[in-house]
């Protein structure tokens, strides 16, 4: 019975009201951020659209750590990407002014692709080395006076829940601006919502943000040492299930 309430809740209440929130953020972004800029509209109206996302969905919110983050600094944030909902957990409740290296696909979402164009988040071009190269260019011009990164190494969502591969594009990003990387565990999101389904499930979502990592002073030849050394911080804060 609980199942069959939920579905009829999502599908009735949670979808048309996420539809029309999402088209309203996504016209106050793009008539917003092009005339006043990106640093307030592109951040504000996305963060309290993924709060009340998170409500609607009637999933419980737990963070930590966020006594380890000056607000007027710019870091690298690196975390393990377990779902869709991973997205409205960081938006809303890093309390970080933050713009996303995304897929060049999401570009194509009407409206919301649009808006995040506008916001300052930067679509990854991986059809040619020198496309990538530009992409990852105006990802450090967007890292600037507190504004920050989030970047999911993983690259795709999990399909077990488990952890995959760390690429290095974020590392160099953080060695070449001198940045701290700044490692984030999200826990939870996996079952809210799994990849290659519609199906929503309430439930409880941590994010654990780590201390920061700094970058200054290393080499080239250090950024594998530090991959490992992030992926497992990640690692160790994760539920026992997603180990």
């Amino acid at each position: 019975m609980k199942r069959i309430l939920y579905f009829l809740y999502q599908w009735v209440v949670f979808v048309p009201l996420f539809l029309l929130l999402t088209l309203i953020t996504a016209l106050l972004v793009m008539a917003m951020a092009p005339l006043f800029g990106s640093r307030f509209w592109g951040f504000y109206p996305p963060k309290w659209w993924s709060r009340f996302t998170c409500w609607l969905a009637l999933c419980r919110i737990k963070t930590r750590g966020h006594e380890h983050l000056d607000p007027k600094r710019s870091y690298i944030f690196v975390a393990n990407h377990q779902g869709a909902y991973d997205i409205f957990l960081v938006y809303g409740f890093l309390n970080q002014n933050i713009k996303w290296m995304q897929k060049a696909s999401l570009r194509k979402i009407p409206f919301v692709g649009y808006a995040s164009e506008k916001a300052g988040h930067v679509f990854v071009d991986n059809t040619s080395l020198a496309a990538r190269s530009a992409s990852v260019q105006r990802a450090k011009d967007q890292i600037v006076d507190g504004v920050s990164m989030v970047i999911f190494p993983e690259g795709a969502r999990t399909h077990t829940g488990k952890m995959k591969h760390f690429k290095r594009g974020a590392y160099h990003i953080a060695f070449d601006l001198k940045l701290p990387i700044v490692p984030l565990t999200i826990n939870g999101s996996y079952d809210v919502l799994k990849r290659n389904t519609l199906r929503q499930n309430p439930s409880k979502m941590e994010l654990i943000i780590h201390k920061p990592i700094s970058t200054e002073g290393m080499k080239e030849s250090d950024i594998p040492r530090l991959i490992d050394q992030s992926r497992q911080i990640i690692q160790d804060a994760l539920w026992e299930k997603y180990k």
